[in-house]
């Protein structure tokens, strides 16, 4: 498969053209890569209205991953989301006040677009809740959700997978969405390489009307490179509208650099990604088997993703990793996950084993799971997002009008979200996640 973005960035630095433009390097290395970042110059294309090079590209990601358009982002998931919701919210009946009907797990970049277009969210809360991080919604749970609103939602919106591994069953909501004739979003974040994998269980292929993906999160693109995918049979016509929705929330100067990478990864993708994954499952799955026989289960369903759940454990097991040289990409006390890809060296699964192999068999004790709090919506999402406000310690927060929602990042899911009243359930969950201090309404 042809690249031509980091084709024509290869032989502009061939050239030895004086660079009397944007940006200010002019490609002498400070840090490495200079020379490979340029702007939009004749020929490079332009991400906003792309013609050229670009188009290109993303016509080569269509095809690999089968939609009827595929977008290429250089913010992430969190510019695609927008933009995802505010395609939607174009079709919204505005005879009523518009409102998404979401997973309760969503990401704060989540409720950040809803301020943005003053659109409200009713939440779909999970039958059963180990943390804030997962929240598995159920074809029955969703339906039951529609048929007790007095109106319909101007789309439905999931988390699959969730910062645990956990998913949702999207072909299922897929066929309730599709019978109540709203369409469903889905943020993908952390599945950009389902598609590729022995079976494909990518949301745009299990029937999602649009998705995002995080590239950068499982395929080797660089931080902040992501995709905005549009459904093959595009029932909404959402396509006719896509890259001006991408405009609205990118930056006027996306990284070259990033989209480079989004090119040479559809190469990768064409030629290499399914053997790749297919072994790289094949050592995921190794490590889980020997985690489970130490008695810590692992709950992740996705296969590049493992997650040990050290609930009812006292082992200080961020200790256990630093001695190993491993860094964590999430662990709260409770649940420690990994996220694992092609790119791991031999040496990083054989780390990863000897620490579960260390540990020896454990006994876990009690523990309480975690439910989301429900809280007294007093204000709107944007009222209250775009209100003047002061950061609290925590302790003084009951009874308090939350902000902007306060979480760290990752897993960037609030405890509280904007306009909600702060009740002692919220207070408690601040604390157990070392939140101290809080933006409320002032």
């Amino acid at each position: 498969m042809d690249t031509p973005i980091y084709d024509f960035v290869q032989n502009y630095i061939k050239s030895n053209t004086a660079r009397l433009h944007m940006p200010g390097h002019k490609g002498v290395s400070f840090l490495g890569c200079e020379a490979f970042d340029i702007t939009e110059i004749r020929g490079a294309d332009e991400l906003y209205a792309p013609t050229g090079i670009i188009r290109k590209s993303e016509e080569n990601a269509t095809h690999l991953f089968g939609t009827a358009k595929t977008v290429f982002s250089a913010g992430g998931s969190s510019q695609s989301i927008n933009a995802m919701l505010f395609l939607a919210y174009q079709k919204a009946d505005k005879t009523h006040r518009p409102f998404v009907l979401a997973g309760r797990n969503a990401h704060k970049s989540f409720i950040y677009a809803l301020a943005k277009l003053d659109a409200d969210v009713e939440w779909l809360y999970p039958e059963a809740s180990d943390s804030i991080c997962s929240c598995i919604v159920s074809a029955e749970t969703l339906e039951r959700k529609i048929n007790e609103l007095s109106y319909k939602p101007f789309a439905v919106y999931i988390t699959s997978p969730d910062y645990l591994g956990g998913m949702s069953d999207i072909a299922s909501l897929s066929d309730v969405c599709k019978n109540y004739d709203i369409p469903l979003l889905v943020d993908n974040a952390h599945g950009s390489y389902l598609k590729f994998c022995e079976k494909d269980m990518h949301p745009i292929s299990l029937g999602a009307d649009m998705c995002c993906d995080s590239a950068h999160k499982t395929l080797p693109v660089l931080t902040g490179g992501g995709y905005l995918h549009i459904a093959k049979n595009d029932k909404y016509r959402f396509s006719e509208n896509a890259v001006n929705a991408m405009a609205i929330f990118g930056s006027t100067s996306p990284s070259y650099l990033i989209l480079q990478s989004l090119d040479l990864c559809n190469r990768y993708i064409d030629e290499k990604i399914k053997e790749d994954l297919s072994f790289c499952s094949e050592k995921c799955n190794e490590v889980k088997e020997i985690i489970n026989k130490v008695g810590i289960p692992n709950i992740s369903y996705e296969p590049l993703k493992i997650t040990a759940d050290l609930r009812g454990t006292d082992l200080d097991f961020e200790c256990i990793l630093s001695a190993n040289s491993i860094e964590y990409e999430y662990y709260d006390g409770g649940f420690a996950v990994f996220m694992l890809t092609p790119q791991n060296s031999d040496n990083d699964f054989v780390k990863l084993k000897k620490v579960f192999e260390n540990i020896g068999k454990i006994k876990k004790s009690n523990f309480t799971d975690i439910q989301f709090p429900k809280a007294e919506r007093v204000m709107t999402i944007r009222d209250a997002v775009f209100a003047e406000s002061e950061e609290i310690n925590v302790e003084k927060a009951l009874n308090r009008i939350c902000a902007s929602p306060t979480v760290s990042c990752p897993p960037a899911i609030p405890i509280a979200v904007s306009g909600e009243k702060i009740t002692e359930k919220h207070i408690k969950l601040f604390k157990k996640y070392k939140i101290k201090k809080i933006q409320v309404i002032k």
